[in-house]
C-alpha cells in the first residue's frame, strides 16, 4: 500500500506541474485579460450609443472621440482572443500530459498491485503447508493485591472565548443625482436618491453597480460616490 501511495503521489505532483499549473496560468493572464477587455468595450459601446442618441445636445466631437474609443477596444479585444486561439496547440500538448499521466499512473498502480497478489498468494500457500500445532496455554500468574490508595482528581473546563465579530467594511456605494432611464440592454435604471452599490469601474465615463438585486452599467455623471472602489 505503501508503494501504491508514493505512486499516487508522483502522479498528483505531475499533473500539477504539467496541466492544473499551466491551465491556472492561462486563466491568470489571458482569459483574465480577455475578459477585462470585453468589459471595457462593452463600456465604451454604452457610452457611444449613449452620446450618439443624444447628438445634437452634445459636440460632434466627443461623438467622434466615443466611437474612436470603441473600435480601440473592439481591436484590442479581438487581437487578445485571437493571440490565444493561436496558442492552442500549448493546450493540447497539457491535455496530452495529464492522459500520458494517468496511463503511467493506471500502469504503476497495476504492477504494485500484481506484485502485491503474488505475495499474498505465496503467503497463503506457505500458510497452507505448514504442519498445525497445539496450542499450549501459559500458566496463570499469581497477583498480590494491596491496598490502592485512589484519589479523584479534577478537572475544570473553561468556556472558549466567544470568536470575535469582525466589523464589516462598508461596501463601495454611490448616491443617485437624478432619474435614469435605461436605453439599452445591460443598463441599470434607478431614480435620484437611490444608493447603488459599486462593484466594478469600466471606463472613465460608466460604472457597474447592483440595486434591488438588479446589476447594471450607468453613466459616472449621474451620481455621487459615497464609498469609492479600492484601488
Amino acid at each position: 500500500m505503501k508503494r501504491l501511495a508514493e505512486v499516487k503521489d508522483s502522479l498528483d505532483i505531475d499533473v500539477k506541474q504539467n496541466f492544473i499549473d499551466p491551465l491556472q496560468g492561462l486563466y491568470d493572464k489571458d482569459l483574465r485579460e480577455i475578459q477585462h477587455h470585453l468589459k471595457k468595450l462593452e463600456g465604451r459601446r454604452l457610452d457611444y450609443d449613449y452620446k450618439k442618441k443624444r447628438q445634437g445636445k452634445i459636440p460632434d466631437e466627443e461623438v467622434r472621440q466615443a466611437l474612436e474609443k470603441f473600435h480601440e477596444s473592439k481591436e484590442v479585444a479581438e487581437t487578445s482572443m485571437y493571440n490565444l486561439l493561436e496558442t492552442d496547440i500549448e493546450q493540447v500538448s497539457q491535455l496530452a500530459s495529464l492522459v500520458e499521466s494517468q496511463l503511467q499512473y493506471h500502469r504503476q498502480a497495476v504492477q504494485v498491485l500484481e506484485e502485491l497478489s503474488d505475495k499474498l498468494r505465496d503467503r497463503m500457500n506457505e500458510a497452507q503447508s505448514r504442519p498445525r500445532r497445539e496450542y499450549t496455554p501459559k500458566p496463570k500468574p499469581m497477583f498480590d493485591f494491596g491496598d490502592n490508595n485512589h484519589s479523584n482528581g479534577g478537572f475544570s473546563t473553561s468556556m472558549a472565548p466567544p470568536p470575535s465579530r469582525s466589523t464589516a467594511p462598508e461596501q463601495p456605494s454611490c448616491k443617485a443625482l437624478y432619474d435614469f432611464e435605461p436605453e439599452n440592454e445591460g443598463e441599470l435604471g434607478f431614480h435620484e436618491g437611490d444608493v447603488i452599490t459599486l462593484t466594478n469601474q469600466i471606463d472613465e465615463n460608466w460604472y457597474e453597480g447592483m440595486l434591488n438585486g438588479q446589476s447594471g452599467f450607468f453613466p459616472l455623471n449621474y451620481v455621487e460616490v459615497l464609498v469609492p472602489l479600492p484601488h
